[in-house]
């Protein structure tokens, strides 16, 4: 099963992803997880990806299409992978598309997780706080001007992808303001109908 998460940053994608990795075991591809552990390898891209991710902005195409071709390669996803958090724009999307289309491995389904904006930003206040209360360390693309940031680059690039796969018929849209198990149960509905 080959999927792709969709959603804005703090809508449960990598919740939702964890919980179906699970289940059908196949792994989790984060882009975010990915670039943060070159960052703190201190390799040349992840020193870029550093940057640009401290500003709270995206990383540029080249890096992250680089990045998920390799990891797609690896044996844990010849089953499948959850892409959790890319594709993040249209060109992302089709550089996959045809990533995919030569591996002789298409996508099954793009789960897209609708939340309410404001929402979101009571979700990644609380983060934060369980975070400090937990004695952990606040990624800096989670502090909320960082955060507000993010949403406006969402915004701007990544919510296109809805229309994108919409056209392919490969979107299928959940609630993700449900409760986690309420959008998991939906999810799993979603893909049983595949």
């Amino acid at each position: 099963m080959r999927l792709i998460f969709l959603g804005p940053p703090g809508a449960g994608k990598g919740t939702q992803a964890k919980l179906l990795t699970e289940k059908y075991g196949i792994p989790q591809l984060s882009t975010g997880d990915m670039l943060r552990a070159a960052k703190e390898a201190g390799t040349e891209i992840g020193l870029k990806a550093k940057a640009v991710m401290d500003a709270g902005q995206l990383v540029s195409d080249d890096i992250v299409n680089a990045i998920v071709a390799e990891r797609i390669d690896l044996d844990d996803c010849s089953n499948g992978f959850i892409l959790d958090g890319y594709p993040r724009t249209v060109p992302q999307a089709i550089a996959l598309e045809k990533m995919l289309q030569d591996k002789g491995c298409p996508l099954d389904a793009v789960i897209e997780l609708k939340v309410d904006e404001g929402a979101l930003m009571g979700r990644i206040e609380n983060r934060v706080a369980e975070t400090i209360a937990a004695g952990g360390k606040v990624r800096a693309d989670d502090m909320p001007e960082a955060f507000k940031k993010r949403l406006v680059e969402y915004r701007d690039k990544t919510a296109p992808l809805s229309a994108h796969y919409e056209s392919t018929g490969q979107l299928k849209t959940i609630d993700g303001m449900a409760d986690v198990k309420a959008v998991t149960a939906e999810i799993e509905k979603t893909l049983s109908a595949l």
